[in-house]
């Protein structure tokens, strides 16, 4: 389809995790007829978590990829248009803005809802790949309760891996944490409080070489980068605490973003910089990255979007 298609949107939704659902279903309800791109990952990162305990209303659990096939369900009955797409380039130099998706079609929009998400990064090794959802994961919080009174490992050096090691130590019996250097970027409180937890041992100078096991983690191999000595070590659970890195790319040029591209909101609220433009769930969220806070941020930009465009006199 060619650019000569454009198509007029009151509300266009960009991401398809538990924000952007969730975005969808208030600005539906409202009337305002949005229009949703799922993206490169129909369902955002929770269609990678398999079991997903802390959400309420699920008393027994539910699997992930389950769960946002009834946020995606529940959308479309209140009327909102799901679509596959990617949105691969926006100009929101003016008003309406616009949004190209796959690099072909058009859209022009009174107002556009940001829930593009984050990617976890991992280290990059098959068998991480391979055993994710079986012992490997990104988010302590959400897996680590399946590994009470366990032993797991954990790698990373900043606030996040610090934090997460933290939380871990309450429900395993020891948390293995590799740090590739002889020191951790995590602040001075957080490394006293890692180093001062008797069931956490940190292995200085350590690379992960292998996660071992064949149908779930049994092990991991670390290497001492100064000796290159290996050691296994055997775990239940394998956790990559080196960051994440949000989805935000494309909105640079017009977007207000920190150092490592998180959009930034005007507290309080889901507002960006670029008035009509709002942003929820994880790629404008370092902080918590939990499936219900994105939720809720979903429906904080419903309601902002749907308050702007009626002091615009447009919905």
């Amino acid at each position: 389809m060619a650019n000569d298609s454009v198509e007029r949107v009151h509300v266009l939704i960009i991401g398809s995790g538990p924000a952007g659902y969730t975005a969808a279903i208030y600005a539906a309800r409202a009337n305002m007829k949005p229009v949703l791109y799922q993206g490169i990952q129909p369902g955002g990162q929770l269609t990678i978590t398999t079991e997903v305990e802390n959400y309420p209303g699920y008393p027994e659990g539910i699997q992930g990829p389950e769960m946002m096939v009834h946020f995606e369900k529940q959308a479309a009955r209140m009327g909102a248009d799901i679509r596959y797409g990617l949105a691969t380039k926006v100009d929101f130099s003016q008003q309406p803005y616009k949004v190209w998706i796959d690099e072909e079609k058009l859209i022009e929009a009174d107002s556009v809802i940001i829930s593009t998400g984050a990617s976890a990064k991992w280290l990059g090794l098959p068998s991480e790949e391979r055993l994710n959802g079986y012992g490997v994961s990104a988010c302590a919080v959400c897996d680590g309760f399946f590994f009470k009174g366990k032993e797991v490992a954990i790698v990373g050096a900043g606030d996040t891996a610090a934090e997460e090691a933290l939380y871990l130590s309450k429900l395993c019996t020891t948390v293995h944490m590799i740090v590739r250097r002889d020191k951790m970027r995590a602040s001075k409180v957080m490394q006293d409080r890692v180093t001062s937890t008797p069931n956490i041992k940190v292995y200085w100078n350590s690379e992960t070489d292998e996660i071992l096991g064949e149908k779930k983690v049994e092990a991991v191999r670390i290497k001492n980068t100064g000796t290159n000595e290996k050691t296994e070590i055997p775990v239940s659970a394998f956790f990559v605490a080196i960051g994440h890195q949000p989805n935000s790319d494309i909105f640079k040029e017009y977007i207000t973003m920190d150092e490592t591209g998180y959009i930034q909101t005007i507290p309080g609220t889901s507002k960006t910089n670029v008035e009509g433009v709002f942003a929820a769930g994880d790629v404008q969220d370092k902080t918590y990255r939990q499936a219900v806070t994105a939720a809720g941020s979903g429906c904080m930009a419903a309601l902002d979007a749907e308050r702007y465009l009626s002091a615009k006199g447009i919905a």
